[in-house]
């Protein structure tokens, strides 16, 4: 009976060899050949066969599978092993966000030859933190940092000429999403506020204490309209602000921060003489609803109070590559820094964002030094990074911009951006959905509302009772949605009307994969009203409470 036991799985110094450089043993290597090939050469058939959109399985009832918490001293499986659990029991339960009928976020599906490229910077594993683990990675990061640096800004020849390779000077860094390049800007804003005085040198060196007691402050701020994303709130935390004092300002008619408020705000706050404006940002496609605020408007308040402005483009960045609508992005040449997602619109593999400036030496205020990696005179370019290590995404993009050209993203952008309108266009046309905010870009906001419940909302009757059963509807509508595992949408919550007082829960679509077809959203809407047409009797009757 021995024999016909599986081989003993040992960890030991001949097994750890082996598995270190190669394939335990040809079966290993056929099954991962296998399912490699199908990822590599046919990635969106290989996650419509292996994915669903969703599962329909509770969280709870999941995590019952994942309660070991326990590590073997002795290996428990072979790769092919591994291999086909992937498959078979990850994969299936993951969410397949490559299916063209998932627009609920903004992660989408990615080009198939992302995938190689991901790959190949896995194997050569550089750490662009320095030199000696990157070399001409560092050097061809700097180069992709300038030509994004180039459609953002549009500086002249000459000026590129002198920074793009410049060990002096830094246009921008690679982070890892727009979190973390939300926070650089705003680090280094705060900074270039609390400069130099008397024998304050630095909030760095002195602390934040001294910085404010310094300057005679008693409390800094950052100003957005209340769209902005919530890594500002964190930024506000973690750079001492605190996060009550990233002030959200109310947005007008068109969903754009109100100028009128933030004129005043501006006035108040400077009018008691101890508070200091670090930051104003404005939105370049908003999370919720790709809402554009009025940059130029923004660049004058900015310029006018001599405040820092800095541009949310995690999303809207990339559209400056479309000559068709790059103009919705005007003026955003005139912030003193900016944020681009790289695994959004630049459609890379997570994780990778960006963050430029307009002064070459800006990110000089928060730089920092060890004597073991990034020494006082050395180019290393995690010297001026939040990360410490950071694989080369700067090839994966590179490479990118190579296969597909500016004009091969700017139809893809294109499609989002007018397929949203079309997708719009669809929901005002059945009795039960209302739009909610207008696509800008590419997204849309909409929600189910009866038509019994519109009557009643127009006479005024129940308001309040029957915004608590459209919200409670359109909860149910998309969680039922999401996990029957057709298709997705996601949801949030926003003023139906810009005059309410009433933040209701809307439907969010995100229209990014090129997949993405004007019949798919046919049938997410019809999908829609049939949930609600099976569940509207029984638990959201629509006449009193």
């Amino acid at each position: 009976m021995a024999d016909l036991l599986p081989t003993e799985l040992i960890a030991n110094w001949q097994t750890l060899h082996r598995v270190f450089i190669q394939p335990e043993d040809e079966n290993s290597k056929k099954i991962l050949v296998k399912y490699m090939e199908k990822i590599l050469f046919g990635l969106h058939d290989f996650l419509n066969k292996h994915v669903g959109v969703t599962e329909e399985i509770s969280l709870a009832k999941l995590s019952e599978a994942y309660m070991d918490t326990t590590i073997n001293k002795d290996p428990q499986k072979k790769l092919a092993d591994v291999i086909e659990d992937i498959i078979h029991d990850i994969a299936p339960r993951a969410v397949n966000v490559a299916s063209p009928y998932f627009i609920g976020h903004m992660t989408s599906a990615i080009p198939f030859f992302m995938v190689h490229l991901k790959a190949i910077t896995a194997a050569l594993n550089q750490n662009v933190i320095k030199l000696e683990t990157s070399k001409v990675l560092s050097i061809l990061e700097k180069q992709v940092i300038a030509k994004m640096h180039r459609m953002v800004y549009k500086q002249n020849d000459a000026f590129y000429k002198a920074h793009v390779q410049n060990t002096q000077t830094t246009l921008g860094v690679f982070t890892t999403g727009g979190t973390t390049a939300n926070i650089t800007a705003l680090w280094v804003a705060r900074n270039s506020v609390l400069f130099p005085k008397g024998d304050f040198k630095s909030i760095e060196e002195n602390g934040f204490f001294q910085a404010l007691k310094t300057h005679d402050l008693e409390r800094m701020v950052v100003l957005v309209s209340k769209r902005g994303h919530f890594s500002l709130k964190k930024a506000g935390g973690l750079l001492g602000l605190g996060n009550q004092n990233v002030i959200a300002i109310d947005v007008d008619k068109n969903r754009q921060i109100d100028l009128s408020k933030l004129k005043a705000l501006i006035q108040k706050l400077k009018s008691d003489g101890k508070t200091k404006i670090v930051a104003i940002v404005g939105l370049a496609g908003a999370t919720e609803t790709g809402i554009i605020d009025p940059l130029p408007q923004l660049a004058d308040i900015c310029e006018e109070h001599k405040i820092h402005f800095h541009v949310d483009a995690a999303w809207g960045g990339p559209v400056l590559l479309s000559e068709k609508y790059a103009h919705l992005l005007e003026g955003i040449e005139r912030a003193d820094s900016v944020t681009i997602d790289c695994h959004k619109q630049f459609y890379m593999p997570m994780t990778a964002g960006m963050v430029y400036f307009k002064d070459p030496t800006a990110l000089d205020k928060i730089a920092y030094y060890a004597s073991y990696v990034n020494r006082r005179g050395s180019v290393d370019l995690g010297i001026k990074t939040l990360e410490g290590s950071r694989e080369a995404s700067s090839l994966i993009l590179d490479s990118a911009l190579k296969i597909m050209g500016s004009r091969g993203y700017a139809l893809m952008i294109e499609h989002g951006i007018e397929t949203a309108r079309i997708f719009a266009g669809k929901i005002r046309k059945r009795p039960c959905f209302q739009v909610v905010t207008e696509p800008v870009l590419n997204i849309v906001t909409y929600r189910m509302v009866p038509e019994a419940i519109q009557k009643k909302l127009a006479s005024g009757d129940q308001t309040q009772h029957l915004n608590e059963v459209l919200d409670t509807l359109n909860k149910n509508i998309q969680r039922i949605q999401r996990e029957a595992g057709n298709s997705f949408v996601s949801r949030t919550q926003l003023k139906a009307f810009p005059s309410d007082d009433h933040d209701s829960v809307v439907l969010r679509s995100v229209i990014m994969n090129p997949m993405t077809t004007p019949e798919i959203l046919d049938e997410i809407l019809d999908e829609q009203e049939a949930i609600f047409k099976k569940i509207a009797g029984t638990h959201f009757p629509l006449t009193g409470p």
